[in-house]
């Protein structure tokens, strides 16, 4: 690059110091490496944002690769699901996917370098035995008992276990490094496993696959990444990663550590997560009230959004807790500006205007979006019967300064008429069940020549032209911000019972065109999204956040 854009973070810190440098020739790569074994959340948003946005930056690319050393727990259908929330993030890695799989043969390779180089050994201890000879901090380790086999005898193991001839745990191929270091991860760890399992691409071609430690840095290195970003929790994973490099003589790849993003009322665990949905406690990975990035999508956060969120956020060296409404300040910043605007009635209940003709109907206009006059006009069809909120109306105002429906009152209809409210109907339990009218003629919005001054304006639904939908209004599905934080107390004990209500609302006849995906505005109640269970006979909207933010900033 000509000239090297100004660092805003550590991590940026260094790659210009190596781009001055002329370190790997002024190339940056990046990589996002992701386990398909579940939804990607709202940490991995942070994690991508960083690796895309930082290679960018910098005149670089990013890999994705997928982790899938693990053929228990990886579905193709996770590898899909990755690669569709990191598109519609905004983001498009280079080349094609890539996969730890792709070099299995080459990681094999490798670890029988280090078994030549008397650097691996393959050890019959049981996992109870070999977490028994690691030691503990300050505490030095003990060497296995068979830590000096042979050159020869440890290479006729490793192949033997690469023909499947010993059963699952048997053994394990270990690094020789040294049993006394302070750091515990280098106390001679394990490089390979015997799974006699189906791998989702190689089948059952093998029955021996390296560990995370041995096939991530390895795998960064076959890929020539520059600077491996990852979260915080593998920074005593860096002195293997940098063993491996030495002892390997392999390219010298970087990894730098961030702090992973944690946000209030969301669960960043796929192990957790994954209870949630065999549970039934939600109802699928890409349920809106999960913090999976597909359950963020379809209650209607907009890729943009979580874009900002994450990097405003910045990239610090602590791990840290986002405040939840932060996160919706920038959703609700963005769909103000973009989502048109129309009115619902969630809890309806019927107004007459009886001195407005019989069997006649007229239609206003209003603007789909005051923010964005681009967005045009919308026809919103009136007559005598409307569906206002119930709430919105009160047999007698507790105070003067109510300026809604209240015998006596004067209130505007949205883009209508101004009306005045004459009494009420109710049944034997006292429960409104109409709402009387009149209309002042000459209070049509944009032309009103009455001089009548309402103070209040409330939205309404013509019950002659309106449409019946389904919304599902959704909470925190947590009770807790951070429900994982309570040593004595499981964190589904926090689950919040009425994190999803489903009501039958009324709507202007316009909603019934809204796209799948789509956010709206409802006048006064909040921000929603068509959802993907739509039908062209049954339209269904989630609750994506409400008009007001209580973010403090």
């Amino acid at each position: 690059m000509s000239t090297i854009p100004e660092a805003d973070n550590f991590i940026e810190e260094i790659i210009v110091e190596d781009l001055q440098n002329g370190k790997h020739d002024g190339r940056i790569l990046t990589r996002f490496p992701p386990e398909p074994n579940g939804y990607l959340h709202i940490g991995h948003a942070k994690a991508i944002t960083i690796n895309f946005e930082t290679a960018k930056k910098y005149g670089g690319t990013s890999n994705l690769r997928m982790d899938d050393t693990n053929p228990i727990t990886e579905e193709t259908h996770f590898v899909e699901s990755i690669e569709n929330d990191i598109r519609w993030l905004g983001y498009e890695w280079q080349g094609d996917t890539l996969y730890a799989s792709n070099y299995f043969e080459e990681l094999y390779q490798l670890a029988l370098r280090l078994i030549d180089k008397g650097l691996a050994f393959v050890d019959d201890s049981t996992a109870e035995e070999i977490a028994e000879q690691k030691g503990d901090i300050g505490v030095p380790g003990t060497n296995s008992p068979y830590r000096d086999r042979s050159v020869a005898e440890n290479r006729d193991l490793f192949e033997r276990m690469k023909a499947g001839e010993f059963p699952d745990g048997a053994k394990v191929l270990r690094a020789k490094i040294d049993m006394a270091h302070p750091n515990l991860l280098l106390r001679d760890p394990a490089l390979y496993r015997i799974k006699h399992a189906t791998h989702h691409r190689t089948g059952d071609e093998w029955c021996i696959y390296p560990l995370y430690d041995f096939a991530h840095g390895q795998s960064d290195s076959i890929e020539h990444i520059t600077h491996s970003l990852c979260s915080l929790e593998f920074r005593h994973h860096r002195d293997l990663y940098n063993w491996l490099i030495d002892a390997l003589e392999i390219f010298p790849s970087r990894q730098i550590e961030f702090a992973r993003m944690n946000v209030d009322y969301f669960i960043t665990s796929k192990r957790r997560l994954k209870l949630l949905v065999e549970q039934g406690i939600v109802a699928g990975w890409d349920d809106p009230r999960m913090g999976t990035i597909a359950g963020m999508r379809r209650r209607g956060y907009p890729a943009e959004a979580i874009r900002n969120f994450c990097m405003r956020t910045g990239v610090t060296k602590r791990d840290n807790q986002q405040e939840f409404d932060f996160l919706e300040h920038n959703v609700r910043e963005v769909l103000n500006s973009k989502a048109d605007r129309y009115m619902a009635v969630m809890n309806p209940v019927k107004l007459v205007i009886t001195n407005y003709p019989e069997g006649e109907s007229e239609v206003f206009t209003s603007d789909n979006n005051p923010e964005d006059e681009s967005r045009g006009q919308r026809e919103i069809p009136f007559g005598r019967e409307i569906w206002v909120e119930r709430e919105d109306f009160r047999k007698e105002p507790q105070n003067r300064k109510y300026f809604r429906l209240a015998p006596g009152k004067d209130v505007r209809l949205k883009s209508a008429y101004i009306i005045h409210v004459e009494g009420h109907e109710e049944d034997e339990h006292g429960e409104v069940t109409q709402i009387n009218a009149t209309y002042y003629p000459d209070s049509r919005s944009g032309s009103d020549t009455s001089g009548v001054k309402a103070k209040g304006t409330i939205h309404w639904v013509s019950v002659e032209k309106g449409i019946d939908f389904e919304v599902r209004q959704y909470d925190k599905l947590f009770t807790d911000p951070t429900p994982m934080d309570h040593e004595d107390r499981d964190f589904l004990e926090f689950v919040n019972p009425d994190s999803l209500k489903v009501v039958t609302a009324k709507g202007e006849p316009g909603l019934a065109d809204v796209a799948k995906g789509d956010a709206v505005q409802f006048l006064r109640k909040g921000y929603y999204t068509v959802d993907d269970d739509s039908t062209a006979d049954a339209v269904v909207f989630n609750f994506t956040c409400g008009l007001k933010s209580s973010w403090k900033g």
